[in-house]
């Protein structure tokens, strides 16, 4: 167990938590949430004592070891990757270490003998002699080649490393395991497996995630941190988020009965939990949802966006897009050739591939790259409006307020007024709109993009990972809007839980061709045709 008692934290002024009491049990997996700048990951940093709290106190019971995903990928620049791996369990590797000494003295006394002979007895106790095969196999189940395992961390890429330092966290079964942000740079795979990893952990597990199908996948309960406090709540975060707009909407509606409201919740909580017992984590997440108290479902304070894009100029003809033969090749390298295909009105297209390609392909549709080959052509009734993966352009060297900034993509109207409702939609607010580009988060970028795309009207919208830099508040409210939308989308993410609910269409480009299905995103990646195509077009010349 873990326990956290009378915590708080600030700085200066500024209160980040204040008298904090909870308490984390093994067998649950906790999903910490909260706004950008909330302190999601300085409370992680606090309960493992790299932040030491203003009041306060965290306690772990006796004996329990603790893992972290470490965030620093340059601290283990001169460690091979199998060591690296090992090193996650810190007394393990001081046991090898000692071990290894020992039996490389050329003056071996009795004291050795007699130590030699503990280490092998704590050795053995702890699985030492299994300990680099599970640390393989770990690395193996999340892509690391064994051709690799042998080579010095520096010598990976940066999407590598943080495999090798996830599976450093996973090593040898910790009793408490915390993670900060697992899934980047995983692919879907990769995410699919650490979901199935985690659903069979028996320790303690705190996550803090974006990835909004991963902690529906993985998550018993929610750490809501909001206005300085933090509460736990049972169910995944579909669960809380659900419920708490579920209150909320009961709260403003003055004229519901008390029992209709407490029906109404009973009804939405035995809904949830029998798709619960369908998750891998049924048993887990059952219990969770059986313990719940009505009284304990309260209404969210958090404010969410207002994305939306259905009032557009003009609305669509059938003709929206062609592509033919379309291919791209940068310094001798084909990122993708040969894509042909036809975009039906309504269609919400997922481009999969290879990002650096799908980046491309995005860019020359909306206009851009000019530099391909092949044809593509817009119907003459379309109006398209796109959010780039990279919007620095847009900002850079730009001396504008956000007022001025957006006023300079609305082709006729100038109000100031009328330009702030957009920016109001993304909760930017009073003398926040006076601000100059130059000193923008990325964050406050991305919603600067959102308010361009909506002013703009447009019927088709073209997304480029459009979750960078978003809290959960933003990627649910973009995910709503996106699904509102009744024109044309083509969009790509790393967000599965977005790409799942938004595509009706799934299209992958390649440096050998494509493959176009007409299905959503979870049937795409288990389909064995699909599997059979792609290996088909890499075996093509």
């Amino acid at each position: 167990m873990i326990t956290v008692n009378n915590l708080s934290l600030r700085y200066g002024k500024r209160i980040l938590f204040d008298d904090v009491n909870l308490k984390f049990t093994s067998g649950n997996c906790y999903g910490i949430i909260g706004a950008n700048g909330a302190g999601k990951s300085t409370f992680l940093k606090i309960l493992q004592g790299d932040v030491d709290p203003t009041t306060g106190q965290v306690t772990f019971s006796k004996g329990m070891r603790l893992a972290v995903l470490k965030q620093n990928h340059f601290e283990f620049d001169q460690i091979p990757v199998m060591q690296t791996v090992l090193m996650g369990h810190k007394t393990l590797w001081a046991v090898m270490q000692e071990r290894e000494a020992i039996y490389a003295k050329s003056d071996f006394s009795e004291e050795d003998g007699v130590r030699a002979g503990e280490l092998e007895n704590t050795f053995g106790e702890m699985d030492g002699w299994n300990a680099e095969s599970s640390a393989a196999e770990l690395l193996s189940n999340l892509g690391i080649k064994e051709s690799l395992h042998t080579k010095l961390m520096k010598e990976l890429d940066g999407n590598q490393k943080v495999r090798v330092l996830l599976a450093q966290a996973l090593f040898g079964n910790p009793d408490i395991l915390f993670l900060d942000e697992p899934t980047n740079d995983l692919d879907v795979q990769t995410i699919n497996w650490l979901e199935d990893f985690l659903a069979d952990y028996q320790g303690i597990i705190l996550v803090v995630s974006h990835d909004r199908h991963f902690l529906d996948a993985v998550c018993t309960n929610v750490v809501d941190i909001d206005y300085s406090k933090m509460t736990i709540y049972s169910g995944n975060y579909s669960f809380w988020y659900q419920s708490s707009q579920l209150v909320a909407k009961q709260k403003a509606d003055s004229n519901k009965k008390a029992e209709d409201r407490i029906r109404e919740l009973q009804d939405f909580i035995r809904r949830f939990s029998a798709n619960a017992s369908k998750s891998r984590q049924a048993t887990s997440r059952k219990k969770a949802l059986d313990k719940i108290n009505l009284e304990d479902i309260k209404p969210s304070s958090r404010k969410y966006p207002g994305l939306q894009f259905n009032n557009v100029n003009r609305e669509a003809g059938n003709e929206i897009l062609s592509v033919e033969n379309l291919s791209k090749t940068v310094n001798g390298e084909v990122l993708f050739k040969n894509v042909n295909f036809s975009v039906k009105k309504g269609d919400k297209i997922a481009v999969l591939g290879h990002s650096i390609a799908v980046s491309a392909f995005l860019a020359i549709l909306a206009g851009e790259d000019k530099e391909y080959k092949g044809n593509f052509t817009w119907g003459v009734t379309t109006s398209v409006a796109n959010i780039p993966n990279d919007n620095t352009r847009f900002f850079e060297g730009v001396d504008l307020n956000l007022i001025d900034w957006l006023r300079q993509f609305s082709p006729e109207e100038k109000d100031e007024t009328f330009i702030r409702g957009f920016f109001g939609r993304m909760l930017f607010s009073g003398e926040e709109v006076l601000k100059n580009c130059g000193v923008l988060s990325g964050g406050e970028k991305m919603r600067c993009m959102f308010s361009r795309m909506m002013l703009m009207r447009a019927n088709v919208l073209v997304f480029d990972e459009p979750t960078n830099h978003l809290d959960l508040e933003s990627i649910t409210a973009l995910n709503n809007g996106m699904s509102d939308f009744k024109g044309t989308i083509l969009f790509t993410s790393r967000d599965h839980e977005l790409v799942e609910t938004i595509a009706n269409r799934v299209i992958e480009i390649t440096p050998k061709g494509m493959i176009d299905k007409e299905m959503d995103f979870d049937e795409f990646i288990k389909s064995e045709r699909v599997a059979e195509q792609r290996a088909e077009l890499l075996k093509s010349k």
